[in-house]
């Protein structure tokens, strides 16, 4: 006899696998990524939010495409200065998440251990989960 429609998996499904990972080489992974954003990510940040956030001239009225491509330089400009730190913030929150998920688990059978709840904990209080989601736009 067959189980109920309902409590079939979905097909999606079908192909489901544990998802295997070394412990040993997420906290590496993470060590590498904060070293990373640290020396040479975080040192660059003030040079580029300089550029960035130079105030140009305001054109004369009269040229109106110049201004439309100024208030969309603008507007670029702005994207890109958000886009830099939510990057910087993203990446170090990842590594620490990678860091405490490798902590929590690196003196026990990490593949029986290990469950999708502890990662999404982690990532929970980093940038990582504020980011928005993506659309297909």
């Amino acid at each position: 006899m067959k189980p109920p429609e309902d409590a079939r998996e979905p097909a999606w499904l079908g192909d489901y696998r544990a998802i295997e990972a070394d412990i040993r080489q997420l906290a590496d992974l993470a060590a590498a990524l904060d070293a990373e954003v640290r020396q040479n990510y975080i040192p660059h940040l003030a040079a580029i939010d300089e550029d960035l956030t130079v105030q140009l001239p305001p054109p004369p009225a009269e040229f109106v495409e110049l201004c439309a491509f100024l208030d969309t330089h603008r507007t670029a400009q702005i994207n890109t200065a958000s886009n830099t730190y939510a990057f910087r913030d993203a990446t170090a929150g990842f590594a620490r998440a990678a860091g405490e998920v490798s902590r929590r688990y690196a003196g026990s059978d990490a593949f029986a251990a290990a469950r999708v709840s502890d990662v999404r904990t982690a990532l929970d209080g980093t940038a990582v989960a504020r980011l928005p989601e993506p659309t297909d736009d």
